[in-house]
């Protein structure tokens, strides 16, 4: 098995560290752990594995389903690795899994994904089977259910979304997820949908677990909430996909952290609205913020939900490629070139970090933008 290098991991890896402001980080800000009870008592596993059986059944709820229809894991990156693993990781899915239920839905080594997203919803499914990409066109990025439909096959095990999108911002409306999610039905495929920006929009839609058995959810306390430092996400989605990614768990991380669990419980408790609505209200100043940078430099972006915008690179430079290394060696700021999600004309800049930081990094932006304007006049004022 063998898999591509994770290039917006990379580009972070080269630069992130040694830079002053990271415009391309794709959550809100962090929150203080002064915010929360940080003693979860004896150092232990979490018992069971698979998480808290009672905060299960809490967020189950939120699904309509129950606490065996959901698992607890590090974050959303391996909650889709784990779902993925277990519908496309032999010829028959969770026909063959020996997870002790079988099922016939997604019983096949065929994925779509809908693309341009994160790089580890195709590149993952890309190691354990084949992939069909359907690709979203600017300036709208439209998710069409007929191009679904078209791409999907008689061993298509999963559909892949990331609702709300990222690189984009497209938040795709609930008709059209549901008329996906029949392309799934007709298929006896799942839709697994990344919905960790979901929580961040004003009206959240139905999460894609609660449409019925072909509906996978994954998520993670680390976008919406501010709490990227927990690694604590979770699969929500039938009992047969999720029992036999918990049987792939054994082999990863074998249980949630302990003290991401306990703060998991505060944040989806009393304290939830309350961090909802700060984090919120931060992602709309922000958006505005960004709205009025893009629309002062000329530039285009699709109205985003959620804290990334995809734009297109000023005048002056080649490419996304060269604009980003020139702020980032000019600046001192972060953003991501959009080469990394199939886009050489635009860029991704994320927008959840505290407003005065995003402003003095929008600054140092435009500074660069215009010493590049005056060299390109020949030096004129």
């Amino acid at each position: 098995m063998r898999i591509d290098p994770f290039g917006l991991e990379r580009w972070f890896a080269e630069h992130e560290h040694e830079a002053d402001i990271m415009l391309a980080e794709s959550g809100i800000r962090s929150l203080d752990a002064s915010r929360f009870d940080l003693d979860p008592g004896r150092l232990d596993y979490v018992i069971p594995t698979n998480g808290d059986s009672d905060l299960r059944a809490s967020v189950g709820d939120r699904y309509g389903r129950s606490a065996d229809e959901v698992l607890f894991t590090c974050g959303t990156q391996e909650a889709n690795f784990l779902a993925f693993a277990s519908l496309l990781g032999d010829e028959g899915g969770l026909g063959k899994g020996g997870a002790g239920d079988y099922d016939p839905i997604g019983t096949g080594t065929h994925a779509v994904v809908v693309t341009p997203t994160y790089q580890a919803l195709h590149a993952v499914p890309e190691a354990f089977g084949e992939v069909t990409r359907v690709g979203l066109e600017p300036p709208t990025w439209k998710l069409a259910p007929d191009a679904v439909a078209e791409a999907a096959r008689d061993d298509t095990a999963v559909i892949v979304v990331n609702n709300p999108n990222n690189p984009t911002g497209r938040y795709h409306d609930e008709d059209t997820m549901r008329a996906i999610y029949d392309v799934a039905v007709e298929h006896g495929a799942y839709l697994l949908c990344d919905e960790v920006y979901r929580l961040l929009a004003e009206d959240p839609q139905t999460p894609v677990a609660s449409y019925g058995r072909h509906g996978v959810s994954t998520t993670s306390l680390t976008k919406a909430y501010g709490l990227a430092g927990l690694r604590f996400g979770w699969i929500a989605g039938p009992e047969p996909v999720v029992e036999r990614a918990w049987q792939w768990k054994d082999y990863t991380t074998i249980s949630p952290s302990i003290f991401g669990q306990h703060v998991a419980e505060q944040a989806l408790g009393r304290r939830e609205d309350r961090i909802l609505s700060e984090n919120r209200a931060l992602a709309e100043t922000n958006r505005a913020v960004v709205a009025d940078w893009v629309a002062g430099h000329g530039l285009d972006w699709y109205d985003p939900v959620g804290v990334n915008g995809f734009v297109t690179v000023p005048d002056g430079f080649t490419d996304a490629d060269e604009f980003c290394r020139s702020i980032v060696e000019e600046a001192s700021v972060v953003l991501a070139p959009g080469e990394l999600f199939g886009f050489p004309d635009r860029f991704r800049i994320g927008f959840g970090l505290p407003t005065e930081t995003l402003e003095e990094g929008l600054d140092r932006v435009d500074r660069v933008i215009d010493r590049r304007g005056t060299a390109a006049n020949g030096g004129a004022a």
